[in-house]
C-alpha cells in the first residue's frame, strides 16, 4: 500500500461557517476518521489553526532566521490534512471524495514519494 497525502485548503478571508456547519462538518470528519481507522487506512490526520500563526523558519543564509506568518503569504493555505493507505490512485481518490464530502470543501490527493531500499 503506498501512502497519500489528502490536503484540505482554506482560503484566507473567506467566511467562516457558522456553529451549526462547523458541528456537522466535525461530525462528518470524525465518521470518516473512524472507517478509515476501521479500515486499516488511518495513517495520521490533524486540523491546523488559521495560518496568521505560522512561523516559517530559513537557514538559507547560513543563520537561522524566523517570520511570522505563512509561507505563502496570502491567498490559499493549508488548513488540515490526512495521510492515508490506499492501494492505487483510484482508492486514495475514492477516499478524498469521501473526506471532500465529510468535510464540505476540496480535497488535494497527493502520494508520497517512495525512497528506494538500498
Amino acid at each position: 500500500m503506498a501512502q497519500y497525502l489528502l490536503a484540505v485548503h482554506a482560503v484566507d478571508g473567506e467566511p467562516v461557517p457558522d456553529d451549526a456547519t462547523v458541528g456537522l462538518m466535525y461530525a462528518q470528519v470524525g465518521q470518516f476518521n473512524q472507517g478509515l481507522q476501521a479500515a486499516g487506512q488511518w495513517v495520521f490526520a490533524g486540523g491546523l489553526v488559521p495560518s496568521d500563526a505560522a512561523k516559517v523558519v530559513s537557514t538559507a543564509g547560513g543563520i537561522p532566521e524566523v517570520t511570522d506568518g505563512p509561507r505563502t503569504p496570502g491567498g490559499t493555505q493549508l488548513g488540515g490534512f490526512w495521510v492515508v493507505e490506499a492501494a492505487d490512485d483510484d482508492e486514495a481518490l475514492a477516499l478524498a471524495t469521501k473526506a471532500s464530502a465529510a468535510c464540505m470543501g476540496p480535497v488535494e490527493v497527493r502520494p508520497f514519494q517512495v525512497i528506494p531500499e538500498d
